[in-house]
């Protein structure tokens, strides 16, 4: 099975990992497991200010301050995760990604807080179930 793993580095995140490794009967290393985090753009006018090559890095190594401890996790359980990171809005990028990626299903954690629209599911989950395609587990 083909799995996206939409990760913050929140503690959301930490309990979905958590949920994903300790149910090796559904998700165990057999299945293919790409993880994405997104990272918000910075405003155009701080985008030209610093540059391209600067901006470029910085969502790197945003991206790569949540994708190296969950790499690390998941690399303790015998799960070698593709990782990815983008830029953009969370919810339309991760369900943009898992639509164009055909996965199977997506798997992330929930936020339990926002609005009264997402006082259950955060504005991202909300996002991700309304636009993906695939089946979304959201752990809480």
């Amino acid at each position: 099975m083909k799995i996206l793993l939409a990760v913050d580095g929140s503690e959301y995140t930490k309990k979905m990992l958590a949920y994903l490794t300790t149910h090796d009967e559904l998700f165990g290393a057999n299945n293919d497991f790409t993880a994405i985090t997104v990272q918000s753009p910075l405003p155009p006018r701080a985008r030209a200010a610093v540059g391209a090559d600067v901006a470029n890095q910085y969502y790197e190594d945003e991206a790569g301050k949540i994708t190296g401890p969950v790499d690390k996790f998941l690399k303790r359980h015998g799960i070698n995760a593709k990782l990815v990171h983008k830029t953009g809005a969370a919810g339309e990028v991760i369900a943009k990604a898992a639509n164009a990626g055909k996965f199977d299903m997506v798997i992330m954690g929930s936020h339990g807080h926002g609005a009264l629209g997402n006082l259950v599911l955060g504005s991202v989950a909300t996002k991700v179930l309304a636009q993906c395609t695939a089946p979304v587990l959201l752990v809480r």
